[in-house]
Order: C-alpha cells, then sequence, then structure tokens
C-alpha cells in the first residue's frame, strides 16, 4: 500500500468518531468481562498448553498435512493442498464448474478474504453470498471492509445499517435490531435453500481423525455446511493440530480470549462427508477441504517468525490495543490487522505490505499479556521492522538522525547544549515549548515539550559524587538521554536517595544513548553500535550494580543489548554479564529495605496526606513486572496517601518517537489517560518512566492543570 494512501486511511479512521465510540465501549466492556469469563482459571497454564501444542504443530507441519488428509480421504472427502492464493481459488472454481455452482453461500472465513475468492467468483459468473451477519452487512455495502476479526461490522450503528438494508430491500427499514436480525434470517435463508455449495473455514483442524471444527455464535456455519450438497472448507495449515485432544484447551480459550463468553454458541465438528439433500432424496454431501500454505510453511521455517502461526485468531490483541481502538481494522489494508495482522501480510501478502502497517504498533505489550498462545507480538513487529528497514531502508529523516546524530555521541551531546542555550525564542523562559511553528506545529498539539536542560546532568554530578564513609553498594548510574539533558533533577534525586541508602553512585561519562530509539525504528547496525559502546563504558566504573532510572533503558541494558550481539564472540558475554546487573532505581530501593528485614520508609517528618496517584509505564509493568514493587516504596513514605486512577497501566501514547511519527494518534491515547489522571483527585501522579513523565507534563500543561508529574524518585528525595 503507497504511503499517502495509507495516511488517508489513518486520518479517515481518526475522524470517523462512530468508529472510534464503538470500538471505544467494546474494548472498556470487554477487558471487564474478559477478566470475570477468566476467573478461576489458570491463564498462565492454559497458554502455555496452547503455545505447546501450536508451536509444535508448526513444526511439522508436512507430516500432519499428509496425515489429515489421509484421515479426510479414508472417510470419503478430498482435500486438495494449495501452494497459493491463486491455486486454491482456481480448484474452488473448478469444484463449483464441475456442479454447475451458480450460488455460493458462505459462512466467516478470512481465509477465503485472504485469497480474494468472492471477487475471483464473481469475475467467473458465480455468486458467493456472505452469511455471517455482519460480513453479510459488509457485504452489501462495496468498498467497506472489515474493522475487526471477530466482529467485522462492529464500526457501524444501527442507524447506518438500518440504511443499507432499506436501499437493498427498496423500503424503509427502521433502526431496530431484532427486526434487523429477522429481516437478516428472512433473507438469508433463501439462500441456504438455493445455493450449490457452502464454503466455511475452520478454527482447528485435526490430522489424526480428519475433523474440522468451527466456533460460531451465529447459525449460519451449520446451515452453509449442511444444507448446499457440496462443502468446501478452506483451511491454513496453522490450524493443523495432531489430535482430537488438543482442541481442548483452544475451545477453552478462543471464546474467552475472542468475545469473553466460556463457550460459543455453536462448536461444530465435521468428520468427513456428511448427509446431504439430493434432488428429491437424501445422499452423502461432497466434502473438499483446501490445505492453505500461502506463505505458511515458509513462515514455519523461518526460526523468528515461526511463533506466529501459534495464533488462534482470538483477536485479544486487538481488543486491548490502545491504537486498534482508534483506527480499526480498517486502516491496516489487507485481510489480518493488528500488530499480529501486520506479521501475517508479510508473509500471506509481501513484506512491502507490511510495512506501514507494523508502524502502527507503539509497543505499549498488552497484546503480549493478553495472548492466549502467548505470542511475543511486540517483538515479533521489531523484527518485521528490522527486515523492512534491511530491504527498504530508513527514511531519509530517520536515517539523519540516527545514522547522523544518535550514533555520534559526541555530536549528539553537542546539539543538545546548543539546543539548550537557543531555545529562548520557542521556550520564552518557561520550562516548557508550548508552540512550534509550520511543518512542526503538529508537535505540540495537545501536549507542550520541555525545555532542553541548561546544565545535563553529566556536568552536575562532580557535585554530587563523593566517596561515602561506609558504602554497603558501588552502583554506575546509567541516566538515558532524557534525564541527563532534559530532566537532570531526576538524576540528582537518584544520587540522593542511593546515598542516603548507603550506595555510592558514580556517572560513566562515557555513557550513551542507549539505542532505543535506533532498536524502535528497525535500525539494527545503530542499536548495535551503541551497545558495544555503552557496554564498555559502563565496564569501566567497575560497579556492583548498573543502575537506571528509566525503565526503556532497563530493558535495553538487560534484554536488547544480548539479542543484539548474540554469536559475536568478543561481545555477547559481556552483555550478559553487563545484564545480570543492571537494576531499575525503584527496584533497587525496594531490595535494600527488604535486606534490611523491613518494608521501605521514609525517614523524613510527615508534611501533611498528599494524593499521589500512580502511571505503570508500559516497560516498567510489562517488562520489569515493577508495578507492585513501585506502590510499595510510595506507600510506605510518610504523608502519601495512593489513590489509583482509572486504566493506571494503559499507554500514555508517548512511545518514544512515535508521538513524532503519529503525533494524531498519540494525541487521543494521552487525552484519555490525562482524564483518568484529573478523575483521580491526586495531586501529584508518579510514574518511573522519563519518557511518559514528557509526555504526562506537557499534557497536563496544555490542559492548564496544576496536577504535578514526579518521577519515584523525586518524590522519595523530597521525604527529608
Amino acid at each position: 500500500m503507497a504511503a499517502k494512501e495509507f495516511r488517508e486511511r489513518l486520518h479517515k479512521a481518526l475522524n470517523n468518531a462512530s468508529l472510534r465510540g464503538a470500538l471505544e465501549r467494546f474494548a472498556d466492556s470487554y477487558i471487564i468481562s474478559r477478566e470475570e469469563v477468566y476467573r478461576g482459571k489458570d491463564f498462565a497454564a492454559l497458554r502455555e498448553k496452547i503455545a505447546a501444542i501450536k508451536g509444535d504443530a508448526a513444526g511439522r507441519y508436512e507430516e500432519l498435512a499428509a496425515q489429515f488428509t489421509r484421515a479426510v480421504e479414508a472417510r470419503g472427502g478430498k482435500v486438495f493442498r494449495a501452494h497459493d492464493a491463486a491455486a486454491a481459488r482456481e480448484y474452488i472454481y473448478q469444484v463449483a464448474k464441475e456442479h454447475g455452482v451458480t450460488d455460493v453461500v458462505k459462512s466467516k472465513s478470512f481465509a477465503s478474504e485472504e485469497i480474494h475468492l468472492n471477487e475471483y467468483l464473481q469475475e467467473r459468473g458465480i455468486t458467493p453470498h456472505e452469511t455471517d451477519l455482519a460480513e453479510w452487512i459488509l457485504q452489501l455495502m462495496p468498498g467497506e471492509r472489515p474493522s475487526h476479526m471477530v466482529m467485522p461490522a462492529i464500526h457501524l450503528p444501527k442507524e447506518e445499517v438500518a440504511r443499507v438494508f432499506s436501499r437493498y430491500l427498496g423500503e424503509p427499514v427502521e433502526p431496530d435490531i431484532k427486526n434487523m436480525v429477522r429481516i437478516a434470517r428472512r433473507e438469508l435463508r433463501k439462500k441456504f435453500l438455493t445455493a450449490g455449495m457452502g464454503i466455511s473455514g475452520a478454527n482447528i483442524a485435526v490430522a489424526e481423525t480428519g475433523t474440522i471444527v468451527i466456533c460460531t455464535n451465529e447459525g449460519n456455519a451449520r446451515l452453509a455446511t449442511t444444507v448446499p450438497p457440496v462443502h468446501v472448507a478452506i483451511v491454513g495449515y496453522e490450524k493443523l493440530v495432531p489430535k482430537l485432544k488438543d482442541i481442548v484447551p483452544i475451545l477453552e480459550a478462543l471464546p474467552r480470549s475472542g468475545t469473553a463468553q466460556p463457550i460459543t454458541s455453536y462448536v461444530t465438528m465435521i468428520t468427513g462427508p456428511v448427509p446431504a439433500r439430493k434432488g428429491d432424496g437424501e445422499g452423502i454431501k461432497e466434502l473438499h477441504v483446501v490445505l492453505l500454505d500461502n506463505g505458511r510453511t515458509r513462515m514455519a521455517a523461518d526460526p523468528v517468525f515461526k511463533e506466529a502461526l501459534q495464533c488462534i485468531r482470538c483477536a485479544s490483541c486487538t481488543n486491548v490495543c490502545p491504537v486498534f481502538q482508534l483506527v480499526s481494522g480498517q486502516v491496516y489494508g489487507y485481510i489480518y490487522s493488528g500488530g499480529i495482522g501486520s506479521i501475517l501480510t508479510a508473509f500471506f501478502n509481501s513484506l512491502e505490505d507490511a510495512a506501514d502497517p507494523q508502524s502502527l504498533c507503539i509497543g505499549c505489550r498488552r497484546c503480549a499479556e493478553v495472548c492466549p498462545a502467548k505470542i511475543n507480538i511486540p517483538d515479533l513487529v521489531l523484527k518485521l521492522r528490522e527486515r523492512v528497514v534491511e530491504k527498504q531502508g530508513l527514511s531519509r529523516a530517520y536515517r539523519i538522525a540516527l545514522h547522523g546524530v544518535v550514533a555520534k555521541p559526541r555530536l549528539m551531546h553537542t546539539m543538545l547544549r546548543a539546543a539548550s542555550r537557543l531555545q529562548g525564542p520557542v521556550t520564552h523562559g518557561r520550562p516548557f515549548i508550548r508552540h512550534l511553528p509550520l511543518y512542526f506545529s503538529s508537535f505540540t498539539e495537545g501536549r507542550s515539550l520541555p525545555a532542553i536542560a541548561r546544565v545535563p546532568l553529566r556536568d552536575r554530578v562532580k557535585n554530587l559524587e563523593g566517596a561515602l564513609r561506609k558504602s554497603r553498594l558501588r552502583a554506575a548510574f546509567y541516566s538515558g538521554c532524557v534525564i541527563d539533558f532534559v530532566y537532570p533533577e531526576i538524576g540528582e534525586a537518584v544520587y540522593k536517595v542511593l546515598g542516603r541508602e548507603g550506595v555510592e553512585v558514580t556517572f560513566p561519562q562515557g555513557q550513551a544513548c542507549c539505542g532505543a530509539p535506533a532498536i524502535y525504528a528497525g535500525d539494527r547496525e545503530t542499536a548495535v553500535s551503541l551497545a558495544k559502546l555503552n557496554i564498555a563504558a559502563l565496564e569501566e566504573a567497575k560497579a556492583d550494580v548498573i543502575v537506571t532510572a528509566c525503565p526503556t533503558c532497563a530493558v535495553a541494558l538487560k534484554k536488547n543489548f544480548i539479542e543484539l550481539l548474540a554469536g559475536d564472540p568478543a561481545w555477547e558475554g559481556r552483555a550478559k554479564d553487563l545484564a545480570a546487573r543492571v537494576k531499575d532505581f525503584t527496584q533497587l530501593v525496594h531490595e535494600l529495605k527488604k535486606s534490611e528485614g523491613s518494608a521501605p520508609e521514609g525517614k523524613g517528618r510527615d508534611r501533611g496526606i498528599v494524593k499521589v496517584t500512580y502511571h505503570d509505564s508500559c516497560h516498567f509493568k510489562r517488562h520489569l513486572g515493577l508495578d507492585r514493587a513501585a506502590r510499595e516504596v510510595l506507600t510506605s513514605q510518610p504523608g502519601i496517601e495512593l489513590v489509583e486512577m482509572r486504566e493506571s497501566d494503559r499507554c500514555c501514547g508517548f512511545g518514544g518517537s512515535y508521538s513524532v511519527k503519529y503525533p494524531e494518534i498519540s494525541r487521543p491515547i494521552l487525552e484519555r489517560k490525562l482524564k483518568n489522571i484529573m478523575a483521580s483527585g491526586a495531586e501529584i501522579v508518579a510514574t518511573d518512566c522519563p519518557g511518559c513523565i514528557l509526555q504526562l507534563r506537557g499534557g497536563l500543561d496544555q490542559t492548564g492543570s496544576d496536577i504535578q508529574v514526579k518521577h519515584t524518585a523525586e518524590i522519595l528525595a523530597n521525604k527529608d
């Protein structure tokens, strides 16, 4: 998809109030309902089972496909193994042609959409009729596309559906849902009774028995697979599982994760041809199963992306995605949407087709948290981004920023120092940049930007460092760029708090950007270079522990450096040694207090009760798992009353350079977070991420709010 067309889709979706409203209402109710329907279930154990079953199957598709074929054929069915979409389409057309079929009824099948079957049949004089209610509505709207994998027409208000029905019937239809369902049932029933072929997909295909399993909430799939004399099932290789018992955990998770139901209304299992109407009597239905490859075996052979074939198509990843809730599946341009959809698109379509859709991922990791197949979607998206960059290269702006500046620490630091001296015309002496001119104006819509600090942390540490009379630990402080050049006061607070705890802190002057901007842009070359530079700089400190007050930096040091340098004999071991010593600031404070045999506690006098709410940054909670530790540290301080905001762990919309690349998406995500903050009644927002602080302070400044945003280190430092 051309970048221009992609942007047009994006802006159209963002300006569609009914779309946003429908997706947000569903997402809000889904989260509550999902929690309820999984109550009492061991979700972690369940997802382990599914990942094991699907992961094993992906490693032996050829064996399972052959076994499935034998089982189906032994029961009188036929199996066609389609290498690509063209082969699948032509086979289905030839079966229809052989039987003189003019009308086809279809139950919901994303595989049929993937191969563009409807258009192919129509061009050859065969009329396909969608019988899933939502799919049928969309079929009556030329050019309209599904907005969700499970609920394709969730974006349409009932008034719009009534207008669609009115045009189709040639008579007025009131926007009454029950009546419109009755109309759909009446109209579609005619199609079932006259169709010569029924086409379905499948949720699961069992190799040992040749069984296909279909989960639905409407009766249309049962009718499509039983009434017409010919049934064609389009089944992707990824639906194969070895044994009948393997369907149990999938059936347990699919409805719970998809629609927050304990079970779908119908679970249909078809093993071989079934009895069917033949003329005036009965006979045996003809069953054809099209086993669809179309990039799946290539994906299974890819050691990085094989994991994505564990997907059970529940769409829970999109249900919790803050970006998807704003733009819907219609923006992604192809069949499969969301982060997982961009990965599938890269293999089922092309890498070029996935280039724009994958860029929509903000990296909040909510999808990985809820995926019942335990797919690490955010990391796979980053790997996909790397491949896009390898093939297409970085954009000119990113190439200049990353290769020309970020990869050269001295130049970058010189430019930041110069910016701090030259920013007067846009800061007007304030700590914020509230307006930027011309092309840059969108960067300050809904969020003020911070001023660059006059004196960076690296120039202040001389006055902070000093040997303690008795230190219990020597720590090297890795500040990260934002603390170093924007919020050095956070770094000073870290020094103060750790010094109070008997920790000697040093600042390695050779440290540079952690490489996160390069990692999240797919620029592996720059990320590797910065990883080596930082490892060397931090090793020189000869510290017991590496402390950082930025969770994004912590993830880079603890995880990304190891991945970037894996297989490099000179650096892999050094990366692992460094990672083992990295701790987040709040984590270290929490552990130091725990080691003393008591919960963390403040040492200062009580200045009165201050209401504090806590914002969980995405990396801090979902990568580092420190959300509870932060709350324990804060609530142990005298004079602090912790008041939980609604959706405390929902992304604030920063995402590093994401808020610059997609300010139109970042802004509404931030607005929702600000509403939750203000509704909490808190005077202070605490968080442990400098990037989130930048986003939240800037957003609150634009609203005129006097709510303060502080790093946990700043709150602890002031309790003396």
